[in-house]
């Protein structure tokens, strides 16, 4: 249950947070890139719509067989998910709680301390939760990066949860 992070305070929903499962969800992103390069500001569900439709086309195309290339993509994304060093937006998860009309400040609790930030840029953070195939077991379960990227190599450690003020 250490690991378990949750999201409370003036929010519709509490909503629990599970670092241990995210190395399974599309929406994670790869931390040795993500903050130099430049990200287009697109629609999830329309990423997600053109990713499965791809799929679809190559299936009907191929047959549900799956062809030599795609046997050693699917190689090459198991290898990066034991070696990678990803994070995952908190958006979603924030969105998800539905935080109060009169919400105004994002409060990240750590074993050190508090760190408050206004609602809206909470909206940018990015929760890293693994380290080079590793989950973040010494200083974890997660570490928080601000969206601008300006604490990449600093992030915010020791975190137990985070509250909506």
């Amino acid at each position: 249950m250490e690991n378990i992070i949750i999201i409370s305070g003036n929010v519709k929903y509490t909503i629990t947070l599970d670092p241990g499962v995210w190395i399974f969800d599309d929406r994670r992103v790869d931390l040795t890139t993500y903050f130099s390069t430049k990200r287009e500001n697109a629609n999830s569900l329309e990423e997600y719509t053109k990713v499965v439709s791809k799929h679809w086309d190559r299936e009907i195309m191929e047959g549900a067989i799956y062809p030599p290339t795609l046997k050693s993509e699917k190689k090459f994304e198991k290898e990066k998910v034991l070696t990678g060093t990803f994070g995952i937006p908190l958006k979603p998860f924030l969105t998800n709680s539905e935080p109060a009309s009169d919400a105004q400040t994002f409060v990240i609790h750590c074993k050190d301390g508090e760190h408050e930030y206004p609602l809206e840029t909470a909206y940018d953070l990015l929760l890293g939760f693994s380290n080079k195939g590793k989950p973040l077991k010494v200083d974890g379960p997660i570490h928080v990066y601000l969206g601008d990227g300006s604490n990449q190599h600093s992030p915010i450690k020791n975190v137990t949860g985070f509250s909506i003020k």
